[in-house]
């Protein structure tokens, strides 16, 4: 059985979605199939079964298979660093921080460690179904490519395009990267499908005809437009989140700071019908809200100095509202952050925290990678931990009056919400099964 590649005429086209319904349309099909990215450039991540760091969006399409994760999953995942860096995560594990023009420089290193990733699962699945990153074809960029090119080339895949008609210059998209692929790529294309269509899907007959017979490019679906509020890869795709605000009973704020992280730790929020959660990125009266959130953050002691700049460092402070602090929120809680291994900033510094919690936090090379079952404010969670920054006297939680925090990811996950989110992605699955040229693909893959 053929591997298969889903490349996008762009970025933000669905690719992260539409990898999973895939793979999942084939396992119900009784193939065994395992999602897979080369290169995921993302500051939300995932402890995985094995204790390794992945990015969510891997770790999501696993979740909705069922499969074990592993670095094998996300072999190399970039993070947000200093300035023009990156932090660079390679097998699941904290490798450098490393200039972005040094990292591109130097990519060949990384083929080995994606390669061998691939090979693991593709001996131990049907089926590897890998996301691409942004468009295939950036012609600067196709001989740095990990996600796209490499993986296609070096493992033969048949290939899947997917277009964001949303975006406009659906035509000029698709005709452009399928005939800027290499040859050998061109000709494992099985086709395209049209996503995040609006209004009447017949308005685009002519559009299929164009593509099928003008451009020799089959359509595989057109995709209506549909809210997923899950498995959220980045700012961009957070920012589309919808909310069913009829019957709202209480209004959360949380702070967007710059490199607002972990933010899947929300989706529970988004899904509530009771809850309107509005996202701060500017000072602003945070009185009027029933509770704040400070969220998770890649670089917290930049994060704190930003909150200190806009005036939301005051904000909190004075405020009688409840605040919670997850992770990088909740080490921004406390009297001092010290960086003494210059892990965050470019030499060792130690800043002032919010105040909160009488305890200091010392960062440490070695990040804390963990998952399992946490007894947290009274309730058990089962949850995992990604961090640096640690406290001697409060390790896991802390909760004072209107303050509480934890280093835990996963707060917000009850049994109501697992619930949600499965029936979210059967009917989300079945919707775009009904759409797609299985068929096709199948004849394409086997």
């Amino acid at each position: 059985m053929h591997n298969i590649s889903i490349f996008g005429t762009s970025s933000d086209a669905g690719k992260s979605t539409l990898t999973f319904v895939i793979a999942k349309i084939l396992q119900d099909l009784g193939y065994t199939v395992a999602p897979f990215k080369a290169q995921n450039v993302s500051n939300n991540a995932q402890v995985a079964d094995d204790g390794s760091e992945i990015a969510v969006a891997q770790h999501f399409q696993a979740e909705v298979l069922g499969v074990s994760t592993s670095y094998h999953n996300n072999p190399v995942l970039l993070k947000s660093g200093r300035k023009s860096s990156a932090s660079l995560i390679i097998n699941g594990k904290v490798a450098a921080d490393k200039d972005i023009r040094e990292y591109y420089r130097d990519l060949d290193s990384l083929k080995p460690a994606v390669k061998s990733a691939f090979a693991y699962l593709d001996s131990r699945y049907d089926c590897v179904v890998a996301e691409g990153a942004g468009s295939p074809v950036e012609l600067n960029l196709m001989d740095k490519d990990l996600s796209n090119i490499y993986i296609a080339t070096e493992f033969n895949t048949k290939i899947i395009l997917v277009a964001d008609i949303e975006k406009g210059g659906v035509f000029a998209s698709v005709y452009g990267v399928y005939h800027l692929l290499p040859k050998p790529l061109r000709d494992n294309v099985i086709g395209v499908i049209i996503n995040k269509f609006r209004g009447d899907l017949s308005l685009f007959d002519k559009g299929i005809e164009i593509l099928e017979k003008k451009f020799g490019i089959p359509v595989l679906a057109v995709l209506p437009y549909k809210p997923f509020n899950l498995g959220f890869e980045d700012s961009q795709s957070l920012m589309n989140y919808q909310q069913n605000k009829h019957d709202t009973k209480k209004h959360i704020a949380v702070i967007a700071y710059p490199t607002m992280s972990n933010y899947n730790d929300l989706e529970p929020l988004i899904a509530d019908e009771n809850i309107s959660l509005e996202f701060i990125r500017s000072n602003a009266d945070l009185d009027k809200y029933d509770q704040i959130i400070l969220p998770g953050s890649k670089l917290v002691m930049q994060d704190l100095e930003w909150l200190k700049a806009c005036g939301l460092f005051v904000q909190l402070q004075k405020t009688k509202t409840h605040i919670l602090g997850i992770c990088g929120g909740y080490e921004m809680m406390f009297k001092e952050l010290r960086d003494n291994k210059a892990v965050e900033s470019p030499e060792p510094q130690t800043i002032e925290g919010l105040g909160f919690i009488d305890d200091v936090i010392l960062f440490q090379k070695e990040k804390v990678l963990r998952r399992g079952e946490y007894e947290i404010f009274g309730q058990k969670v089962n949850g995992f931990e990604i961090h640096h920054g640690i406290s001697e006297k409060y390790p896991l939680f802390y909760e004072k009056e209107t303050i509480k925090g934890t280093f835990v990811h996963g707060l917000f996950d009850d049994e109501k919400f697992k619930k949600y989110k499965q029936k979210t992605i059967d009917d989300f699955v079945e919707s775009m099964k009904k759409r797609l040229d299985i068929e096709r693909i199948l004849k394409h893959v086997l």
